[in-house]
């Protein structure tokens, strides 16, 4: 049975993002499976779950047009035990490219876990590796040299850094995370700089029950604000669940930006989603998005046995 105070939350969590202004574009990727990949954007989620958790996604940019590339996301966490104090520990890849630019992220995280009003709140910290490149060799330039823009193969690396905080309790859960703290300036080849932006994000979601206990509804919102430009995504999810088999579908509204759909279930042990993102404004619905996402958990349960486990309301 649905209750009014799980009727307010929905409605809350809707008006939060829609009194918030989208904007067309941000430097770093949106994905609409945000509530699959939040080790992507916090990294206080890491070891969020008992069991080794594996996530990829790989997201088309706009179709249509020639060289428009895509994102590709792979990232593993996994919780263990030291004496009586919890820790996660994950890494990610992420390649995000787009005609000859190509932008990449290597990552290690660490958050540390503890009670806290009922719930666990954890602390996340994470050191990040940043590669633009740039392919100049396949540039095609009008005749004569272009001081600017390279003609050969250029690339630049920096060290970065990322933080969050994460709090799960019962039937909801909380984060808010800062990526790129230190706002580096990539320097690309000679003549070309990269002026990387700090972002900061809010996720929050609540697991709304039935009187069947095979349905729920997941109401979630992701917000993105990088300085200058900022998104908001409201999500809903109905999933049905069943032993080990589950079926869900839902829709994404990002205001002032565009709305999804996706569709997805467990097979074989293996979580698979496929969204498609429509624009709302400047290219519009057909210049849209593809986007997949796989999740698998192992069984390795590196916690220590007995009545002190904590199960994550994130994977009920």
């Amino acid at each position: 049975m649905v209750h009014l105070k799980d009727i307010r939350i929905l409605l809350s969590v809707a008006a939060l993002a829609l009194f918030c202004r989208s904007a067309q574009a941000q430097q770093d990727v949106s994905f609409i499976h945000y509530w699959d990949l939040e080790p992507q954007f916090n990294p206080a989620s890491a070891g969020r779950s008992d069991q080794l958790s594996i996530n990829a996604a790989y997201q088309s940019h706009a179709m249509g047009f020639e060289d428009a590339g895509g994102t590709m996301y792979v990232g593993a966490d996994i919780a263990f035990q030291l004496g009586k104090t919890r820790h996660g520990v994950g890494a990610l890849f992420e390649n995000d490219k787009i005609g000859l630019f190509s932008h990449q992220r290597f990552s290690l995280q660490y958050s540390y876990h503890f009670k806290l009003w009922g719930g666990r709140l954890s602390i996340g910290i994470e050191g990040d590796m940043l590669q633009e490149s740039i392919k100049g060799s396949k540039a095609d330039m009008p005749e004569g040299n272009d001081e600017v823009f390279p003609s050969t193969d250029v690339n630049g690396s920096k060290i970065d850094a990322s933080a969050g905080i994460y709090y799960s309790h019962k039937r909801w859960w909380a984060g808010v995370g800062v990526k790129h703290l230190t706002a580096p300036t990539v320097t690309i080849g000679e003549t070309n700089q990269y002026n990387v932006k700090r972002q900061y994000n809010f996720t929050a979601g609540y697991n709304i029950g039935f009187r069947n206990p095979l349905l729920k509804i997941i109401p979630s919102v992701m917000l993105r604000y990088d300085g200058t430009d900022f998104r908001a995504d409201v999500t809903a999810r109905v999933v049905y669940e069943r032993e080990r088999k589950k079926l869900y579908a839902g829709a994404n509204y990002s205001p002032q930006h565009s709305v999804a759909f996706f569709v997805g279930g467990m097979f074989h042990g293996i979580d698979i989603s496929y969204s498609y993102e429509a624009n709302t404004s400047g290219m519009g619905f057909g210049a849209g998005q593809h986007e997949v996402c796989a999740s698998y958990r192992l069984p390795l349960d590196l916690q220590k046995k007995g009545k002190n486990l904590h199960k994550s309301v994130r994977y009920l």
